[in-house]
């Protein structure tokens, strides 16, 4: 019997399907149904699906968003811009509001020749050919991803040619205002032979407002091309956020993605890349930071399909409250990748007796000549470390809030774009105690007294 959440979508989607970008297209008409069908089949996943089992959708299942077909200007929406993109050191910022592109709060500086910047719409309505060999028989992983690529509206579309090097990083922000609204973003990101590109995907939303964001971003790596990807995730605190993150590699090229899950009340990420040709290198980087009873969820999975192939993953939680997190794992060495090394690490710091973690890092090895490693830590901070403190005359309060900046900013660190890392700083010493006054300068100048 079909679920009242699963016929809503149905529904949903009839209602829309006729206002989608390129509806007159044949091949993204029968790709959009064919997805359809899969959800339909499948439904909302239950603590019985194996990938689902610490993470519950019945609190997003109650909710009936409806998707949204249309953007429109408002005050809003332009207020959020300001405190979103305030700092931004990028010269190309896209805003999309309520999953729709907004050219009027967009600011897209001088492209270098054989860069394409645009809004998935507009490309499917316009030049749909272009776009068919990065949608077209794209395997539905999950169901989100499926109920994406059916009512997927628009995104960003960012194409480099051979060679091209685009200095400055591209700012996606999306922005959500609508109470009960379903955004179904989906980005593209194709770097050919030897390009580079900076990416930053940014999620926010209107305080207080309960919504749906459900994104699928999808990255190209040709050979020797270099594709840095940064996904900053603030969304409102009754937000529902589900993402997937999908990177397919060609011969000698690097994926960086950094990931920071800090708001919505339910957040899963599914971050994945493939090695489809040897020499290729992943970095996979992470860090969430939540409290109160909101839910995080990031699931991983490295494939080396092929030889001299490395990886690096650390992924970073800071829970408090009756907060609960989860993490995922997964490195896949196939038969015929040898000389690959890998390594993968999470590391966990509960700040409540009611904060939970579920962590699972995973190695699954059929190749014999590889080098691996993986490993995870739960625990509390550590009382010898607040002990040397507090006999140096340090407020406990102070103590503690200094070791849960040094456990978080191992990963912020790690960001090699200067306004993002600032930015990541100033959130994390919000996330501190409340309790007693705390400068970033008189940290360091303590620490460095120590």
């Amino acid at each position: 019997m079909m679920s009242e959440a699963r016929n809503h979508y149905l529904t949903d989607f009839a209602r829309v399907i006729d206002l989608l970008p390129g509806s007159g297209v044949p091949w993204l008409g029968r790709l959009r149904k064919s997805a359809l069908d899969v959800f339909a089949q499948r439904g909302f996943p239950t603590r019985h699906d194996e990938e689902w089992k610490y993470t519950s959708v019945a609190a997003f299942e109650k909710q009936a968003f409806r998707s949204t077909i249309e953007c429109r200007s408002s005050a809003g929406a332009a207020a959020l811009v300001d405190r979103f993109a305030q700092g931004s050191a990028s010269d190309h910022v896209l805003v999309f509001h309520n999953g729709r592109y907004a050219p009027w709060l967009s600011s897209i500086g001088t492209l270098p020749d054989g860069v394409k910047l645009a809004s998935l719409a507009d490309t499917l309505d316009v030049a749909p050919e272009v776009l068919e060999p990065y949608l077209a028989n794209e395997a539905q992983a999950t169901v989100f991803g499926a109920l994406n690529t059916a009512f997927m509206a628009d995104g960003a579309y960012v194409h480099l040619k051979r060679g091209t090097v685009l200095e400055t990083p591209v700012h996606l922000l999306f922005i959500s205002t609508e109470e009960g609204g379903a955004n179904h973003a989906r980005n593209i990101i194709v770097a050919e032979e030897g390009a580079q590109a900076t990416i930053i995907e940014h999620y926010a939303g209107l305080d207080g407002a309960v919504y749906f964001t459900n994104v699928v971003t999808r990255i190209f790596a040709a050979a020797n091309a270099t594709v840095a990807h940064h996904k900053l995730q603030q969304e409102a605190a009754g937000a529902f956020h589900v993402a997937g993150i999908h990177a397919l590699q060609q011969r000698d090229s690097r994926l960086e993605s950094h990931s920071f899950s800090l708001g919505a009340a339910l957040a899963r990420n599914d971050i994945t890349t493939a090695f489809e040709a040897p020499g290729c290198d992943a970095i996979l980087n992470g860090l969430y930071l939540v409290g109160g009873q909101q839910h995080v969820d990031h699931h991983t999975r490295i494939d080396h399909r092929q030889p001299n192939g490395t990886s690096r993953e650390h992924y970073r939680g800071v829970l408090d409250g009756q907060s609960h997190a989860v993490f995922n794992g997964k490195v896949v060495v196939q038969p015929g990748a040898q000389k690959t090394n890998a390594y993968q690490a999470n590391h966990n710091l509960l700040l409540s007796r009611d904060a939970e973690i579920d962590t699972k890092p995973e190695l699954e090895i059929y190749a014999d000549d590889v080098k691996c490693n993986h490993g995870a830590t739960v625990g509390q901070l550590d009382e010898t470390q607040l002990f040397y403190l507090r006999s140096r005359g340090i407020d406990e309060v102070v103590a503690r809030s200094l070791l849960v900046h040094a456990f978080a900013h191992d990963v912020i660190e790690r960001i090699r774009v200067a306004s993002l890392r600032s930015r990541l700083e100033q959130i994390l010493l919000t996330r501190l105690p409340k309790e007693g006054r705390i400068e970033r300068i008189g940290q360091e100048e303590r620490l460095g007294e120590l």
